[in-house]
């Protein structure tokens, strides 16, 4: 069977990702397998909030990161990637100087994405979830600088929106405020018109969550869920969280504050539950690149499906 190999890289706030996929389109029906992810705890939001740069220590090691992602593209046969960049690099004085330099160095090619952007490609992977067609979800996507929420109804997308509210920036206690109470009116406004009871939570802290909240697999993590396990995560220092429960310290120091934005959410449009499927922007990169290479060669429908669990995120 023919197995074509694709890889995404993301480029985030608190982490660097990469995703290499193996596809097997056969008679409309295209399996994908997930064949390497590797992450990397860069945290190039750190700098990015606080002095509005990328500074060149930063840059180096994220260098170093992207030459070896290359290389084990290389060895996996990858036939088209893209690497895409969010909020970290977005608010970087000296992007277009970082972009250039990994042109230069690595002869990658980062694209900068904007929040709507960022949420599309994010949506494009509802079409895995199985949903049902004529309730109503919200997707949020909670990251390092960036909070992404889209609103799909009967199937469709009806409206995105981007905020600048993250993990990395309430870790470095950036000022949200602003940011924090827009998103409230703009859900309060959406609950007006919409019936939402569950939430799509993607992203790594929110797998997580679903994890240590012990929820058996392929239920759905309740609001009761995360709330207590949140309680129970604040009770603990940093060093205390890695230790319980086998965080990574780059992980246990933002959880809390995932959770917090997830709940904050899922109160003000009255969500009971969060679906977590382990699927995010990487994937939906993935399959984008797979739709684009299929235009070209055989313009035909296919149905996606997972051959294999999908590795767990870090």
């Amino acid at each position: 069977m023919e197995r074509i190999q694709f890889a995404a890289i993301d480029i985030g706030s608190n982490a660097i990702r990469l995703l290499i996929m193996s596809v097997s389109p056969s008679e409309g029906l295209a399996s994908f397998n997930k064949e390497l992810l590797i992450r990397i705890p860069l945290r190039l939001g750190q700098e990015s909030f606080e002095s509005g740069k990328i500074s060149d220590r930063k840059l180096k090691q994220l260098l170093r990161s992207l030459k070896a992602f290359k290389q084990l593209m290389k060895v996996h046969g990858v036939v088209s990637y893209r690497a895409c960049a969010t909020a970290a690099m977005r608010e970087a004085k000296n992007v277009k100087e970082v972009v250039k330099r990994v042109k230069t160095d690595t002869n990658l090619r980062i694209e900068v994405i904007d929040g709507q952007e960022e949420a599309k490609i994010i949506f494009d992977t509802h079409s895995l979830y199985h949903l049902n067609d004529q309730n109503n979800y919200l997707f949020v996507d909670v990251g390092g600088g960036s909070t992404e929420i889209s609103l799909i109804a009967q199937n469709e997308l009806v409206q995105s929106f981007t905020y600048k509210i993250g993990t990395v920036r309430m870790l470095l206690q950036k000022p949200i405020l602003e940011e924090t109470e827009r998103m409230r009116l703009d859900m309060e406004a959406l609950k007006q018109d919409y019936l939402m009871n569950e939430i799509i939570g993607s992203g790594g802290n929110i797998i997580k969550l679903h994890t240590l909240a012990k929820v058996r697999k392929g239920r759905k993590l309740t609001v009761a869920n995360l709330e207590a396990i949140n309680e129970s995560l604040k009770k603990l220092s940093v060093d205390e969280r890695i230790t319980q429960f086998k965080l990574k310290e780059n992980r246990a120091d933002v959880i809390t504050h995932a959770a917090d934005i997830y709940l904050d959410i899922a109160k003000t449009i009255g969500a009971k539950n969060f679906i977590v499927p382990k699927i995010g922007l990487i994937d939906g990169i993935i399959h984008m690149l797979f739709v684009n290479w299929l235009s070209k060669k055989k313009n035909k429908e296919y149905l996606f499906i997972e051959e294999k669990e999908p590795l767990p995120s870090a």
